[in-house]
């Protein structure tokens, strides 16, 4: 691991547990044992380390979705994918995850609007695979946006909840939401 990697690492674990405005540079270099100038060698600030963890996750959200509804399948085989790797992305790294679900709202306002158009656009994918489902006649007729809604709120609740080593592991966390999802949007076969 880098040191800018070291950095970031613990930046993040002391955001998670601290918030934005608890994490000062101060207390950054004393869990690193440095000098809080010798940080500035690495980052410029705690708003560049914010804006750069929002923003990769917010594109690797927007890739997979994007990658998602680029391929043709049905909407239920679509929705378990998503599912899969929006879990596989909160999972990989929880406390850049936390940071990017709880602290996006303290970016400066240019990057924070930006951020706000990507995460309108993730829902926008999520609703075209929704209305896909009603569409095909695998899903209910839903408010779409009520759905994706819905649906990213258990998804990104995950963040909150789930232990690396907890007896379940990310594709067991997916493979659960998705069937609990798909029961709720499902037609009911008579």
């Amino acid at each position: 691991m880098t040191r800018k990697e070291e950095i970031r690492s613990i930046a993040l674990r002391l955001m998670k547990t601290h918030g934005f405005g608890g994490l000062t540079m101060r207390l950054l270099a004393k869990e690193l044992g440095i000098e809080a100038a010798s940080i500035y060698n690495h980052i410029s600030s705690k708003d560049e380390l914010l804006e750069t963890v929002c923003f990769d996750l917010a594109s690797k959200f927007e890739s997979a979705v994007l990658e998602v509804n680029d391929i043709y399948f049905n909407a239920p085989e679509k929705l378990s994918m998503l599912v899969k790797q929006h879990i596989e992305i909160l999972c990989a790294d929880l406390n850049a995850s936390t940071v990017f679900m709880h602290e996006w709202r303290y970016l400066k306002e240019e990057p924070r609007l930006d951020f706000v158009s990507k995460r309108n656009h993730y829902e926008q994918e999520i609703r075209k695979i929704i209305q896909l489902g009603i569409d095909e006649g695998h899903f209910n007729e839903v408010e779409t946006k009520f759905a994706a809604l819905t649906l990213l709120s258990a998804l990104n609740s995950v963040v909150e909840w789930y232990k690396p080593t907890g007896t379940l592991t990310p594709l067991q966390v997916a493979q659960q939401l998705n069937q609990f999802v798909l029961t709720g949007l499902s037609k009911q076969k008579i």
